[in-house]
């Protein structure tokens, strides 16, 4: 493949501002005085609407959360102000769940509430477990989040400034709901009758069970279109709700016309255009030729990358049939446009199967894209009942978890579009079946967000070089698999429709070396592509990569002996830095003075400058502290070699880390760069000094948990201030002592980096948490890396992105800027639906990530996701992805619990067990029956939303330290889904008793398949040896009466008593038994990218009470058993 030859990079750039509507910015949310708000469509679902468990059905959810400090973008800088006219984004407050609030009461509950909505109709019969049960009114600035924003009234006319540079033709999702208002809803001229979305949480994701894909809408009839509402461009003002509104009608608007138009191939014509194809690639993986020049991705990306539309042809009409053509059509572009109903979805999508089918990212061969047969075209999915709506009797039925790992659900699409369809480990849908409506959606009461991964190491990736890279002119989507085309000439975006033309360059197929077939072009043939973009995507010339470590060397760190394995790690590793000729690299080491290491080329060895005024930091020598690392290679790794035995006798206790951060910061703005922090203490000198917080009595209290937000804004100022000048901060925390976490890790949230943490780390007392620190070094400094990166995501229009979570800092409302972006890290966002979808039969995501490669080019990596929209409760349900659901809820806990309470948080994630199986039985079982009824797909959800509540990050009544808790709170809202689900599920196996039957072969490995236990002390037996997979730890668990042959020739110990207290190596024998359970262990730890530590413990081990808490399905002193909580879900279903 030419022109898309394939490489594993990992990176990527964004494309433009959202088209699809602005994002709220998860910093601040400031509601216009005296603006009003419409109640015309139906009030978001916020799944984590908090209120006591014990309280009935109503209400279960509190919709509002105030801003994490902690957890949470940064504050709107000057610098990134929005448009006059535009509220400043900020988060709002939120308050305390109401108990037992009787429906439609305005009377006061703990905190702020927002006044009561002015429901036009009444709420249904099915209300009283409904989750609008309250509304509260809210304090003027303290507004709460609410999941799924309410979509504003159709045809009211924008107001001024509602964006900076508003698109011509149709915008998606530019329309931002409205949000309960004491005041009535305005008419319809008025300007303020819009609000952003309303904030909820995210988290990740959760996989559906073995079987069929999730049903799309019956497609018993063509819903005639017609005129609808021009397109809108509101000002973006956004409020919320506390308490879930009652329910009000769907979305109303002019009927819509204009059939879609018909479509007829038309044979390609023209001679071949010049060839496109791109440089081969290098040796290592790389395009080689014109790498572009990198770029401030500031809002200049708003220009260059969803900059002004150029005037075309009037954009789509709201409400028509999404087009997806499977070859070219003669039909000319219609003079009204509209959305060309999508070949591929002509016929109803094929039913349920009985098993997932694989995702691959192959390019599909024919014309273009699959068209349904209109055969199917009247089939209606309900007809039979597909195996993710079987109902489970959760009560009866104990043993649900499959015997290997849960698959992530296949949408149920053609198998044309899902063959290419965007991988779910890359781009992840908590519903895989979009509703048609917010109400729909609502009486779900699920969470719909998405989950990303999308710089994620790929075996596989199109890397394409051209000089056009062809994007719609007006949302800024760029050409995919899921876009259609008229005829050879015109192709119509799938997220706004707009009509647009095909480049002539385009025409070209650098794989086939043919002309005019641009359907069978890389672009449109694979879901995740990567683009060398031009030096239109560039503010500067490509950033080097730079690399500066700054190190406490006060008495404490150097107790700890990590600065021995530090230096061998960068001394064995440094030739594997990501970067090129222009690579630099530079260190800071602290105690209660800074300490600065002149490496300039020509001196003969390292010179030491020490700054003691940390009050009035300065850099003595700027030219000669960040240095080419090829050209002084030799006096780096001097100083590598001699920094451990440089401060071994030091009695400095004291840590500087504020002046030592703000010095490296000096240092590194002119570039940008990459930041590595190490330290063992709590900083107690200068700025940025912390006092301790913790109450070690207070580490098992039931009652609410303290201090899980900042001490101080140092960090996190410090951390913006990182950002604008495209530096993220990693930190590395070594210490038995209290650290104050909650404080320090604002300096890695807000600037995109990441924490790592290593509690009672020391170099002899602690040797399997060295090994973890010498395997997590290796993949930090060796991984890839993309420098000054952004990201955005977009939606077909209609739907409505907000409230991101992750690691990065909002710029411009809808704007991530991720200074460095690397291949673990993780996000989630949520979504709502701003206007019916009844005229469309899929809707797409797109993620672009815009980057500089540690080679100097600027890239973009693009992922597209497309999903069916159904119109029943039932399809939705066959839809649900429980991973999913449950990683975007824990995201969404970690908030409440910093802006609210961990009880909060708690009761909230028991409600959204409670609520979504209650949606479950009152609107989709046809038939009542006793029991705990659930479907299958979501089978396993009460079981993971125990998981949660017995969490590291939100479990009471365990002794848990604080810094513990803090860490478990961001890897939750860091890692990827995959990571995360091991930390809240772990996997346990027995592997006393491997076998090669059902082993897989990887490698010329065998590799044993054992089955997945159920997390309870029934399934353990002393006779056996059980492996627990909790993500960042593994326990191997051997009983006392263990099979001796086990013991002998796997640990290599005669006996039981044998075993020694602190065994974290197994030990390499020679024998079947012993290759086998190797084997398995290292096929674990090679599928995520750090290093787990492993624990062989026995019945006296320290390490046993850790073990037996992860059993999540027995009871504790403080926490109930699986089948408790499921007798508790069924009681509040019942009332």
């Amino acid at each position: 493949m030419s022109t898309a030859g394939f490489n594993s990079q990992n990176g990527t750039g964004p494309g433009q501002a959202y088209s699809n509507g602005p994002s709220q910015n998860p910093v601040a949310i400031q509601q216009l005085p005296g603006v009003s708000y419409g109640m015309t469509h139906q009030p978001p679902y916020n799944p984590m609407q908090a209120k006591a468990p014990v309280a009935p059905g109503p209400g279960l959810y509190h919709s509002g959360y105030p801003p994490v400090s902690s957890y949470q973008p940064g504050p709107q800088l000057a610098s990134y102000s929005t448009p006059p006219g535009q509220p400043l984004l900020t988060r709002p407050q939120i308050a305390g769940p109401p108990l037992h609030t009787p429906p439609q009461s305005a009377s006061p509950s703990p905190g702020p509430r927002m006044p009561l909505a002015q429901a036009t109709p009444p709420p249904p019969a099915v209300s009283s477990s409904s989750y609008y049960s309250n509304l509260q009114q809210p304090q003027p600035n303290a507004q709460p989040w609410q999941y799924n924003p309410v979509p504003a009234p159709m045809g009211t006319p924008p107001p001024p400034n509602s964006m900076s540079s508003p698109p011509r033709g149709p915008v998606a999702n530019h329309l931002n709901p409205p949000s309960s208002s004491t005041a009535p809803p305005p008419p319809p001229s008025s300007s303020t009758a819009y609000s952003l979305p309303q904030q909820a949480y995210g988290s990740h994701s959760v996989t559906q069970p073995p079987g069929p894909g999730i049903p799309p809408t019956s497609l018993h009839g063509y819903n005639q279109p017609g005129v609808a509402p021009p397109p809108m461009n509101p000002a973006v003002s956004l409020s919320y709700s506390m308490v879930r509104p009652t329910y009000g009608p769907p979305p109303t608007g002019p009927p819509l016309s204009g059939p879609p138009p018909t479509m007829k191939p038309t044979p390609a014509t023209g001679p071949p255009l010049a060839n496109v194809i791109p440089p081969p690639l290098k040796a290592d993986g790389t395009i080689a030729g014109n790498g572009p020049q990198s770029s401030n991705s500031y809002n200049h990306v708003d220009n260059k990358m969803g900059g002004l539309p150029p005037p075309g042809p009037p954009g789509r009409h709201l409400s028509h049939y999404p087009s997806l053509p499977p070859g070219y059509q003669n039909t000319a572009a219609p003079h009204k446009p509209t959305a060309p109903v999508h070949p591929a979805m002509q016929a109803a999508p094929q039913p349920y199967s009985q098993a997932n089918q694989p995702y691959q990212q192959q390019p599909h061969s024919g014309p273009g894209q699959a068209q349904l047969s209109p055969s199917l075209a009247a089939l209606s999915l309900q007809s039979s009942s597909p195996e993710a709506l079987r109902v489970v009797n959760l009560l009866q039925d104990r043993n649900l978890l499959p015997p290997t790992s849960v698959p992530a659900p296949t949408p149920c699409l053609p198998h044309d579009l899902q063959k290419v369809n965007c991988s779910p480990e890359v781009f992840r849908c908590t519903l895989t079946s979009i509703p048609q409506t917010q109400s729909l959606l609502n009486k779900a009461k699920m969470p719909l967000g998405l989950l990303l991964h999308p710089f994620k190491d790929l075996s596989q990736l199109p890397v394409v070089t051209s000089s056009t890279i062809v994007r719609c002119r007006s949302c800024r989507t760029y050409i995919n698999p899921f876009v259609s085309f008229l005829d050879q000439r015109k192709w119509t975006c799938n997220l706004c429709y707009r009509v647009n033309d095909v480049p002539e360059e385009f025409m070209y197929n650098p794989v086939s070396r043919s002309y005019g077939e641009p359907h069978k072009r890389p672009e449109v043939q694979n879901a995740t592509i990567e683009f060398i973009a031009s030096s239109e995507y560039m503010l500067r010339p490509p950033q080097p990569a730079v690399y500066l470590f700054i190190l406490d060397v006060s008495h404490n760190a150097v107790e700890t002996g990590y600065l021995n394995v530090f230096c061998q790690s960068l001394l064995d590793n440094i030739n594997a830095l990501p970067g090129d000729s222009r690579t630099k690299i530079g260190f800071i080491t602290f105690d209660s003075t800074i300490h600065f290491y002149n490496l300039q080329e020509g001196l003969s060895q390292p010179q030491m400058l020490i700054v003691s005024d940390i009050e009035d930091i300065f850099l003595p020598t700027p030219d000669s502290l960040l240095v080419n690392l090829n050209e002084c290679k030799e006096l780096v790794q001097d100083l590598l070699k001699s920094l451990p035995t440089l401060f071994e006798k030091t009695m400095e206790t004291q840590s500087a880390l504020g002046s030592a951060l703000q010095a490296a910061f000096k240092l590194l703005s002119p570039t940008g760069g990459r930041m590595s922090v190490f330290q063992t203490q709590l900083p107690n000198l200068g700025v940025g000094a912390l006092q301790s917080r913790e109450d070690p009595n207070q580490r098992a209290s039931a009652k609410d948990i303290q201090h899980l937000s900042p001490a101080t804004d140092f960090y996190k100022k410090l951390a913006l201030d990182c950002s604008g000048q495209h530096i993220a901060v990693d930190l590395f925390l070594l210490s038995s002592r209290y650290c104050d976490l909650a404080s320090l890790g604002c300096i890695s949230r807000y600037s995109a980096g990441s924490v790592h943490y290593y509690p009672s780390y020391h170099q002899q007392h602690n040797p399997a948490q060295v090994e973890r620190f010498q395997k997590d070094l290796k993949r930090y400094l060796t991984r890839k890396i993309g420098f000054e990166a952004v990201m955005r995501i977009r939606c077909t229009k209609g739907l409505s992105i907000h409230t991101f979570h992750g690691n990065f800092f909002v710029r411009s409302t809808d704007l991530l800027s991720l200074p460095n972006v690397n291949p673990d890290a993780g996000f989630a966002v949520q979504m709502s639906i701003e206007e019916n979808l009844n005229d469309m039969q899929v809707v797409s995501f797109q993620a672009a990530l815009l980057y500089t490669s540690s080679k100097g080019e600027r890239r973009i990596r693009v992922h597209t996701l497309c999903l069916p929209v159904v119109n029943s409760l039932s399809d939705i349900f066959a839809g649900a992805d429980m991973q999913a659901m449950t990683g975007l809820l824990a995201c969404m806990a970690v908030d409440r619990s910093v802006s609210a309470s961990l009880s909060d948080a708690r009761d909230a994630l028991t409600n959204a067990a409670i609520d979504s199986l209650s949606s479950y039985r009152h609107s989709v079982l046809t038939i009542q029956q006793p029991g705990l009824l659930s479907p299958a797909c979501l089978r396993l959800f009460p079981l993971y939303v125990l998981a949660l509540l017995k969490q590291k990050a939100f479990r009471t009544g365990t002794s848990t330290r604080l810094d513990e808790r803090v860490f478990a709170m961001c890897q939750l809202k860091y890692q990827p889904l995959a990571y995360a689900m091991l930390m809240i599920h772990p996997a346990l196996y027995r592997i006393d008793d491997l076998t090669d039957e059902g082993a897989l072969n990887i490698n010329d490995r065998t590799i044993p398949q054992p089955r997945v236990l159920q997390l309870s002390a029934e399934n353990l037996s002393t006779e056996a040896a059980f492996l627990m997979d909790a993500g960042t730890v593994m326990y191997l668990r051997v009983g006392k009466n263990c099979n001796p042959i086990f013991l002998n020739q796997v640990l290599g110990v005669p006996s039981y008593a044998a075993v020694p207290d602190n065994l974290y190596l197994l030990p390499e024998l020679d024998t079947a038994e012993s290759q086998r359970t190797r084997a398995f262990i290292g096929w674990l730890k090679d599928q995520r990218p750090f290093f787990p530590t492993l624990h062989v413990i026995r019945d006296e081990s320290q390490l046993k009470p850790s073990f037996m808490q992860n059993l999540i399905e027995d009871r504790t002193e403080s926490a109930l058993s699986y089948y408790e909580f499921l007798l508790h879900l069924q009681q509040q279903i019942s009332k």
